[in-house]
């Protein structure tokens, strides 16, 4: 999971294509597949919330 949320967060920062991952992360499908399905259960709004309460 860890090495999933690497490829995301390298996607997120870098504005490439999901196809142009480096090869030393999971294949960009599942990446996306988990980008996904995190993004729509809200996960990443609620990982800034939390982030934002911490150093607020």
């Amino acid at each position: 999971m860890r090495e999933i949320f690497n490829g995301i967060l390298y996607q997120l920062k870098n504005g490439c294509n999901w196809q142009d991952l480096p090869k030393d992360l999971p294949p960009y499908s599942t990446v996306y597949w988990h980008y996904k399905k995190w993004r729509a259960a809200g996960v990443f709004e609620e990982l800034m919330s939390v982030l934002f309460r911490t150093c607020a």
